[in-house]
């Protein structure tokens, strides 16, 4: 039997939790699924999906810790396995091993740019 979601007030728009929709961003993705079923299922539209995606990907980038000081001041740098790259300008980033590549990429991407 289908159910029906009567929704009452001046705004119409449902509200989702952040649960709900990492709820359905993860059957609709999952082995074997297809987003429009899954959509359907959830009564909203495939691109709304691709959104919810979209968007808790971005959420859940964060930045690494930075420590920002000029050479030689003694400041005593921790020996973990790292990348050190040298950029332009005497500066010199230290990335690492534990950080993912893509927020390696995008941390030296942002620096090149400068």
């Amino acid at each position: 039997m289908a159910s029906i979601e009567v929704l009452a007030g001046a705004e119409r728009r449902r509200r989702w939790s952040v649960e709900q929709k990492q709820v359905i961003v993860a059957a609709a993705f999952g082995s074997g699924a297809v987003v429009r079923d899954v959509a359907r299922q959830a009564d909203v539209t495939p691109s709304l999906i691709y959104r919810w995606r979209r968007d808790l990907r971005a959420a859940a980038n964060g930045f690494a810790q930075v420590l920002v000081a000029p050479t030689g001041d003694g400041v005593a740098v921790p020996s973990v396995p790292a990348i050190e790259i040298e950029l332009a300008g005497n500066a010199r980033v230290r990335i690492p091993a534990s950080v993912s590549p893509a927020l390696a990429a995008a941390v030296v991407e942002a620096l090149a740019r400068r």
